[in-house]
């Protein structure tokens, strides 16, 4: 009984620490979504996300100049005197005071230098060891290998917005990849411009109307404004790896190669996954950010207004 007991516990707490670290997605302290895992700080939510870690020339090498541009329009955190507003968990950033909405910053900012610190003395570090061992090629393909994995969600969104060419651009790609490109590790697909932008649940909901709500940053997570962060968990809940292969997920009546009683096993085998995704990616973008820090006054606006706009740029596409 007590087994049991212990069981369900350690079931409960995995599935929060891998909802809260991403399970498939994300990084750990949070660099910006500059690309689909590949920034700064994006293991450590101290840039904004961009979830595409396709290959060495992905979106991400955009993300320093996103941020030092957003950095040059931003006026520094202690001269904006909060707002007075009735609160609107979805309103628009424009809505409220024609500026960014942010009715959490001084909670916001705390968790940002948490996550920054996170980053600079624990998470940089042993990517830098990593770094040393792990061959770029190799760091490449296991970046290549987990963009792959993440198909599902991606071709779903498409197919939620309507975007016949992305939903058979994303297929095309999976395919190619995981047999030619040797389980994803190859990314064949853009070598052959077989390449579409990549789509997530918050976008989906942003496409349909969906306010961003205020922006949060999460300990241990990317930036997010309210609705991408449920889109964020939504997500999670469209990939197959977790309720298929690797069960955190329970769903009655599908088989899993992971048995559901077994789930501590698929809780860790998520978990470790998870820690390597974010160890290969914070590697790979060592030297991208570099400098970025020192450079920029205020590097929490900075970052915000950065993420802000790409995220608005992605919903337009």
């Amino acid at each position: 009984m007590n087994f049991v007991l212990i069981r369900r516990v350690s079931c409960v707490l995995g599935l929060v620490l891998i909802v809260t670290s991403g399970c498939a997605e994300l990084e750990v302290a949070g660099t910006p979504r500059l690309t689909g895992d590949g920034g700064l700080l994006n293991a450590v939510g101290a840039m904004p996300p961009d979830h595409t870690l396709g290959s060495a020339n992905g979106p991400a090498a955009d993300g320093s100049r996103d941020i030092r541009a957003a950095a040059e329009t931003s006026p520094p955190v202690s001269s904006r005197e909060p707002a007075e507003e009735i609160f609107d968990p979805f309103a628009k950033s424009d809505e409220v005071t024609g500026e960014d909405y942010d009715p959490w910053e001084p909670v916001n900012t705390k968790i940002f230098e948490f996550n920054r610190q996170m980053d600079r003395y624990v998470l940089k570090p042993v990517a830098q060891g990593y770094d040393f061992i792990v061959p770029d090629l190799v760091q490449i393909g296991v970046g290549n290998i987990f963009y792959n994995f993440r198909f599902v969600p991606r071709f779903l969104n498409n197919v939620f917005q309507g975007k016949v060419k992305g939903a058979s651009i994303e297929v095309g790609r999976f395919i190619l990849n995981s047999t030619v490109g040797i389980g994803g590790f190859f990314d064949l697909a853009q070598d052959v411009n077989l390449v579409t932008p990549e789509e997530d649940l918050g976008q989906t909901l942003g496409f349909y109307g969906v306010k961003p709500g205020p922006y949060i940053v999460v300990p241990f997570l990317a930036p997010y404004t309210l609705r991408d962060l449920i889109g964020y968990v939504g997500d999670i809940f469209l990939n197959p790896i977790n309720w298929l292969f690797a069960p955190i997920i329970e769903v009655k009546g599908v088989p899993s190669v992971i048995s559901h009683p077994n789930r501590n096993t698929s809780t860790i085998v998520q978990l470790g996954a998870r820690v390597g995704e974010i160890v290969n990616d914070r590697s790979r973008n060592l030297q991208k950010f570099q400098g970025v820090e020192e450079a920029t006054f205020d590097l929490y606006t900075a970052v915000r207004n950065a993420y802000l706009q790409q995220r608005a740029r992605q919903i337009k596409e």
